[in-house]
């Protein structure tokens, strides 16, 4: 292995913190990731990677080797891109990561015409709500809704979701169908949301013409995950809010009724989000410019 290669495989090490996620990773056994690894150490005088039983995590030296890399790889990557021919077909392996719902929805029945347009490019495709760390689960891009943390990553909006404000059937005719926010804060009860990445339970928000109100409401239970935000509702335990799109089947069949249509929720941001790149990789580039596309249609 040359040293560009090795230095490719340091940096993925330390990226996904285990020797054996690298070599799943660069398609390589497990011994001659650790023989490389202690070639490179032996050459350089130092160590590296300090091994423990759950993770591997880089020394001083390995730290500040770490980010001569990135940035020797990246003119390197850079250097060679600008000397390839436009016309060439993006090809490789994208793993990417999308809601369940926007994946089933818009993303993969769009996928026959995606890939007739690149046959060379594949995808390995994540469906979850989750916090992804990229670099280090080697992800390429996720797309995301809502109000994103400051990641460090670049981000491009790709459209915004309408919002609606529901409550199932059941709940409706036990508690009444509340006529103003006043009714909704005496008597009614939230399915309260808990952030993923902050744990703190967020406020019901409405937008009263321009101005935006949050309401907090006393609820049985709280939640962290979509999938069990939208059973606690269908399942009468108190109001919520959701993308129209997560709705619109409830509402369709009569178990969810929409609450309050005139102040409606804030609109959520739709972002693909992507680690930044001196020089982006061609593969990249084309499916974010064509997630925008399709995007750009749903809403």
């Amino acid at each position: 292995m040359d040293r560009l290669d090795a230095m490719r495989l340091f940096t993925r090490i330390v990226e996904l913190g285990s020797f054996t996620a690298a070599a799943d990773d660069r398609n390589l056994p497990r011994a001659t990731v650790t023989h490389t690894i202690k070639r490179l150490e032996t050459r350089l005088g130092t160590q590296l990677l300090r091994r423990t039983t759950r993770r591997v995590h880089a020394t001083q030296d390995g730290e500040a080797y770490y980010s001569h890399c990135i940035r020797l790889l990246a003119e390197m990557d850079a250097v060679e891109a600008d000397f390839r021919e436009a016309t060439v077909q993006p090809r490789g392996r994208l793993r990417i990561d999308v809601p369940v719902q926007m994946a089933r929805l818009w993303l993969i029945p769009a996928l026959p015409a995606f890939f007739a347009r690149y046959p060379s490019l594949e995808l390995d495709i994540g469906t979850s709500d989750r916090f992804v760390d990229l670099l280090r689960e080697g992800v390429d891009c996720v797309l995301r809704v809502g109000k994103l943390p400051d990641s460090g990553l670049v981000g491009r909006r790709v459209g915004t979701i309408e919002q609606l404000t529901v409550a199932s059937a059941t709940y409706v005719r036990k508690q009444g169908l509340p006529q103003t926010l006043a009714d909704l804060e005496k008597g009614h009860y939230a399915v309260n949301w808990s952030s993923p990445t902050t744990h703190r339970s967020e406020p019901l928000e409405f937008m009263v013409g321009r101005k935006r109100r949050e309401v907090s409401m006393p609820g049985h239970v709280t939640v962290s995950s979509v999938e069990a935000y939208l059973a606690c509702c269908e399942a009468g335990l108190g109001v919520a809010q959701f993308p129209r799109y997560r709705a619109a089947e409830g509402l369709a069949n009569g178990t969810l009724r929409q609450i309050l249509p005139a102040t409606p929720p804030p609109s959520l941001p739709v972002t693909v989000l992507y680690p930044p790149h001196r020089q982006m990789p061609a593969r990249l580039r084309a499916f974010v410019d064509w997630l925008v596309e399709i995007m750009a249609k749903q809403f």
